[in-house]
């Protein structure tokens, strides 16, 4: 089955184009009054005598410089002119008022402007808002055959379109909307935890992967806890769903990892309170290469990124003689564990140099917080 391109633009692959949607439809509507205002403004400050003019006779009207008997009072060419620019550089911006020299025409405008206003906007994104997730169907935009949008996520769940039952297929690109998607500010999908921004499509996604206002997930290691939930609500978490991580008070402590010698990917926590915050400090064991197994340590704040950058620590392996030390400003428990580990932003060493400072398979490790 054909359809038409209703924007001019050539389908590619197996997506069609559908015909031109009712927000494309009421744009070019917009277009159409603005243009028949803006005609009908221009024929009236042409026609209008000014109130200047009616007053003194009005007479001369045609001629350049004026009669004596209209003087100055009277409406001259240029004068029309004048009025008629005006008029037309008023209803292009939007103005409401009365044009000077022409009487008391108003000129309100409906000019569709180049970015929707406030009010406008809200409406148009509520248009794009997906009935599964209620978040935003984003570029590129697939439409159902009854014209019904979902986004691209849900899509891929889902066999049949949410609102009608109809097919989802074949894959129907709505272009007019991805136009009109083009010009809107859509907010985060954390709004209503607090995130006051509205963003370009574009820049949405990457936003919300480091929004402050998401919810913040468990961030004991490991994928067994799925818990979420609001940075007040961690700590009360912790302790009561993970009953045996320990917590030690002071800036200066020891973090005492027994049992290093165990096979197998291994994880030590334990919490230090200090400063009025709560810090997690981790040591992980893993097999990042094979036969080649790494021990990672690194402290966590309890806390926002920004509150992570008041403060610095110190990890330190003493022994033997030896001395091994790392120190960083410890990330938020929102970066977590892993992205610290994948780009070896923390203390990294293989067992052999854990056997050098551990004692009977028990390997301590001084930890120190500081403000910066």
């Amino acid at each position: 089955m054909l359809y038409p391109r209703g924007i001019g633009e050539p389908s590619h692959g197996t997506e069609s184009v559908w015909p031109l949607s009712g927000v494309y439809r009421g744009v070019l509507g917009l277009e159409l009054v603005w243009v028949l205002h803006h005609y009908r403004s221009t024929l009236l400050a042409m026609s209008r005598p000014s109130s200047a003019g009616g007053a003194a006779g009005g007479l001369g009207a045609g001629k350049a410089g004026g009669s004596k008997h209209g003087g100055s009072g009277g409406t001259t060419a240029s004068a029309a002119t004048a009025a008629t620019a005006a008029a037309a550089a008023a209803v292009a911006v939007g103005v409401s008022g009365s044009v000077a020299g022409s009487g008391s025409v108003p000129t309100a405008a409906v000019a569709l402007p180049a970015a929707p206003l406030p009010g406008q906007s809200a409406e148009l994104t509520a248009l794009f808002e997906c009935p599964v997730c209620f978040d935003y169907v984003l570029p590129p935009i697939l439409q159902c055959q009854a014209g019904h949008l979902v986004c691209n996520q849900c899509r891929q769940k889902l066999s049949c379109c949410p609102t009608c039952r109809g097919p989802l297929s074949p894959s129907i690109r709505n272009l007019a909307m991805e136009k009109v998607a083009s010009t809107l500010p859509f907010p985060c999908k954390y709004a209503s935890a607090g995130c006051p921004l509205s963003l370009h499509h574009t820049l949405k996604p990457e936003h919300e992967e480091v929004c402050e206002c998401r919810p913040y997930t468990c961030p004991c290691p490991g994928a067994s806890c799925k818990w979420q939930g609001s940075l007040e609500a961690v700590m009360p978490h912790l302790m009561h769903a993970h009953k045996s991580i320990t917590t030690l008070q002071g800036e200066d402590i020891v973090f005492l990892a027994t049992d290093i010698n165990l096979p197998g990917a291994v994880d030590w926590v334990m919490m230090q309170s200090c400063f009025g915050h709560h810090f997690m400090l981790v040591l992980e064991k893993q097999e990042k290469y094979e036969g080649h197994q790494q021990f990672f340590a690194i402290v966590l704040l309890i806390g926002t990124r920004k509150q992570a950058e008041n403060f610095a620590y110190r990890l330190e392996l003493n022994g033997n003689r030896r001395r091994l030390t790392w120190e960083a400003t410890p990330r938020s428990i929102h970066d977590g564990v892993a992205a610290a580990i994948m780009n070896s932003d923390c203390l990294v060493f293989d067992t052999s140099i854990a056997h050098l400072f551990a004692d009977n398979g028990n390997l301590g490790i001084n930890v120190t917080i500081s403000m910066c």
